[in-house]
């Protein structure tokens, strides 16, 4: 099975499966001590809009112009975007620490030199975007309003 196949396999119907979940706690350990912030991963807490529970999960963040970012590689129709949106774009990102920031939805119109940034820094995302990591920014738009992308904005504690 082609890496890219397999990465689709681990998140058919854009969301994890057995093998995904397992690997993503890892990494979320592996964010949240603060190892994974040298490869842009972190550790996002969000709560769940149903459950009211903190949910956890690993995210690569793209830099930007001294801006950061998160994307969802897997499109609109997941529940981490669905709960930062009910949250009002509350949420806490633990790397080596812990930042309580508020995430801001981008416009699709500025959303390209993000997406392009964002492919670079995560390549688990590259098989779900369609888009290689040096077409021009161009590419990146036609595909940008498929992806959410907030941008990270320190929020500090309430």
């Amino acid at each position: 099975m082609a890496k890219s196949t397999f990465r689709q396999w681990m998140y058919r119907g854009q969301r994890p499966n057995w093998l995904a979940r397992i690997l993503n706690r890892v990494d979320a350990a592996l964010g949240a001590s603060g190892v994974g912030a040298r490869y842009g991963l972190v550790t996002l807490e969000v709560i769940g809009r149903a459950s009211g529970r903190t949910i956890s999960l690993t995210v690569a963040i793209a830099v930007v112009n001294g801006q950061r970012y998160l994307v969802s590689m897997l499109g609109e129709n997941v529940q981490w975007v669905k709960n930062v949106r009910a949250a009002g774009g509350r949420a806490v990102i633990h790397s080596s620490g812990r930042e309580e920031v508020r995430l801001e939805e981008v416009p699709v119109e500025q959303r390209a030199p993000i997406l392009k940034a964002y492919v670079r820094r995560a390549p688990g995302a590259r098989s779900h975007m369609r888009v290689n990591q040096h077409a021009p920014l161009e590419e990146f738009g036609k595909i940008a309003g498929a992806y959410p992308t907030f941008r990270i904005v320190f929020a500090g504690p309430d």
